[in-house]
């Protein structure tokens, strides 16, 4: 008897050890295809790990303010990380974030030249079988469609584009005259590149001078003349791919040492991919006697940017900056939250986005682009 009862003793024993087993908060690589709700849940409250590029960039630090602003409104627990644009780097910091209990990742990708590291964090994130969403560096369709639980919020990379040519053409077809220092007829400009194969660098370089070489063409104008005849590219990049002000100041103390009204052929007008480098290249005008605000002494060279951070609209409203286009960092930020909430709430992560545009076929949302002139 004695024999029978110690049998049945350790049997319930057994039981009991494996159904606490059962209830780990950290789920085997089994469970990868496991809901998002699900996921959520067996880990307890939103652990959600936000990744951003780099926080020296002033358009990522307005996203980020209002992130945190947000995700603080919506009650989750969250975690910043500065890439500091070093992509093994944020690699590190996502794996460790993961490890540590993360179960969402909100990724602004650091290498974009390449899917790799966003497949690579995609992987992650399914092993873990948690949800991950990109935004703001674009990542390939490819890489969204890899997992049911990845979506990406951004722009549309060529709208930004577009919309600075078309903003260029208005200005200089309304005060051509002005612009044209010597009185050549042809407008001659320099731009200034984010970062090589970023898609955002790419088709803001590109079609910024296209579009507003066809509206200057339309008109009777000449199309627009990048200032060094010896380069091919028709840009200056920042090397480290960093989007900087420090860059496009360098680039102006070295190009104004040689180029000027003196000589006859001074820059017309600065493009720039952001607003970052807008105002490095101010900076440089300004120590050389230009763009020193309405009522000031001096001629003011039309300085383009993109994003419409604050510091670049006061630069706009005082007369020493021309326009930029408004990335929408708030419409960003908050659109990111609204698919934070549906994972906090046990809803797909894709729920609630039928007001914004949706690209077909994938889970990639678009956040629309303005015009900014003061």
């Amino acid at each position: 008897m004695k024999k029978k009862l110690a049998i049945i003793v350790a049997a319930v024993l057994m039981l009991a050890s494996l159904a606490g087993c059962g209830s780990s908060s950290s789920a085997p690589a089994s469970t990868a295809s496991t809901p998002a709700s699900s996921t959520a849940a067996a880990a307890g409250d939103l652990n959600v790990a936000v990744f951003y590029y780099n926080y020296s960039d002033v358009y990522i630090s307005s996203v980020r303010n209002m992130m945190d602003e947000k995700l603080n409104g919506l009650g989750v627990t969250f975690n910043n990380y500065d890439g500091a644009g070093n992509q093994a780097q944020q690699t590190d910091q996502i794996n460790t974030a993961i490890t540590n209990g993360a179960n969402l990742l909100v990724v602004n990708i650091v290498e974009t030249s390449s899917p790799d590291a966003a497949q690579n964090a995609v992987e992650a994130a399914k092993t873990a079988g948690i949800p991950i969403i990109f935004f703001n560096r674009e990542v390939s369709d490819d890489v969204v469609k890899s997992y049911d639980k990845c979506a990406f919020v951004g722009t549309d990379a060529p709208e930004a584009g577009h919309m600075q040519g078309q903003m260029i053409a208005d200005y200089l077809l309304a005060n051509y005259d002005a612009v044209d220092l010597n009185g050549d007829g042809v407008i001659s400009y320099v731009m200034f590149k984010g970062q090589e194969g970023n898609a955002e660098a790419e088709y803001r370089t590109q079609f910024a001078v296209e579009d507003a070489d066809k509206a200057l063409v339309a008109a009777g104008k000449k199309e627009l003349a990048f200032y060094d005849a010896n380069n091919a590219s028709k840009y200056l990049v920042d090397q480290n791919g960093s989007w900087s002000a420090a860059a496009a100041t360098n680039y102006m103390d070295t190009i104004l040492a040689e180029y000027s009204e003196a000589n006859g052929n001074m820059i017309e007008m600065v493009i720039a991919n952001n607003d970052d480098m807008a105002q490095g290249a101010v900076s440089s005008l300004q120590t050389a006697g230009y763009n020193l605000g309405t009522g000031a002494e001096g001629k003011t060279i039309p300085v383009f940017g993109v994003d419409a951070v604050d510091s670049a609209k006061q630069l706009i409203q005082e007369g020493k900056m021309t326009g930029t286009i408004m990335q929408d960092a708030d419409g960003m930020a908050q659109t990111i939250v609204t698919l934070v909430g549906n994972v906090k709430d046990g809803a797909a992560l894709m729920d609630n986005t039928g007001s914004f545009n949706v690209d077909e076929g994938v889970a990639k949302i678009r956040v629309p682009y303005g015009v900014y002139t003061g």
